[in-house]
């Protein structure tokens, strides 16, 4: 919590202000900064100067892990967080390749699961890294990725979080995710979390031990119209101790993952928060 706080800190004081041409509007920016989660003490990175909503953050990532390119399948699962690029954001609108009302496109899980090969194949990224993992093999590129520039056109944003690189070491798993772009105010609260929940999961249903996950962002920034907010309520706030993240010990494979699994199967506790803050979202 302390390294979120020390990061919107730093924005405020040393960022220049940008002007975003997507969203058209000024951003205080910052370039790189990392970040890392004690997985393995089960330090669980929620934010705690705000309420967050760790289930919609967990539902979004488990979206990407079956591979969804519909948002009504997020909004099934419990994240609303597609609605807006698939049915807003005008310049997806006007693009041929969209299908219809709720398509994203081929974006993030479709990716990770299914990147299109040149001869007209697919590769399964995230299932190679599953089966070398529970064979305890790291052949040093147990890598997933979101980031194919050929497709882009293809789908209504590019990937903010976009690369998972999974180490092992003996038996315990760590987990270095890149993120080229991250709204903090934001993002960044669901992205930790996602983090952090992706390798304690990968532990899980590899049969590994979980260790620590390091989180790379390149441009962290907070918009002009957060900037108050950030600045005036949230950085006066005194953080609580890390709460706990609970996975069901029945879901042991990917195929659980992609067939069973519900919010139901996962709990955080010991949360202590402070009020909700509405940040404005830009899409």
């Amino acid at each position: 919590m302390q390294q979120y706080l020390d990061l919107c800190r730093r924005i405020i004081e040393q960022g220049v202000w940008v002007e975003n041409e997507r969203t058209g509007k000024r951003c205080l920016t910052v370039v790189n900064t990392d970040l890392q989660y004690n997985v393995a003490a089960n330090e669980f990175p929620l934010v705690t100067t705000r309420k967050s909503f760790w289930k919609a953050a967990i539902a979004e990532f488990i979206g990407y892990i079956r591979g969804y390119s519909s948002a009504e399948d997020f909004r099934k699962l419990g994240a609303k967080t597609w609605d807006a690029n698939a049915n807003s954001n005008e310049v997806w609108l006007n693009n041929p390749c969209r299908k219809g009302e709720d398509d994203m496109g081929r974006v993030y899980g479709v990716q990770g699961r299914s990147w299109q090969k040149p001869d007209g194949g697919f590769i399964d990224q995230l299932r190679k890294i599953v089966d070398d993992l529970t064979a305890g093999v790291d052949d040093r590129g147990e890598i997933m990725t979101f980031y194919n520039p050929g497709e882009f056109h293809l789908g209504c944003l590019r990937p903010c979080m976009h690369t998972h690189n999974f180490s092992l070491l003996g038996d315990t798993l760590y987990l270095t995710s890149y993120q080229r772009s991250c709204d903090v105010p934001l993002g960044q609260n669901f992205n930790q979390v996602q983090v952090f929940f992706f390798l304690q999961l990968m532990a899980q249903i590899t049969g590994n031990k979980p260790g620590v996950a390091y989180h790379k962002i390149v441009n962290a920034h907070i918009y002009e119209d957060q900037l108050e907010l950030m600045r005036d309520v949230q950085l006066k706030r005194e953080p609580y101790s890390p709460p706990k993240l609970h996975i069901n010990p029945d879901i042991k494979s990917l195929e659980d993952v992609e067939s069973w699994v519900t919010m139901n199967d996962f709990e955080v506790t010991d949360y202590q928060y402070h009020e909700p803050i509405i940040y404005p979202f830009s899409v």
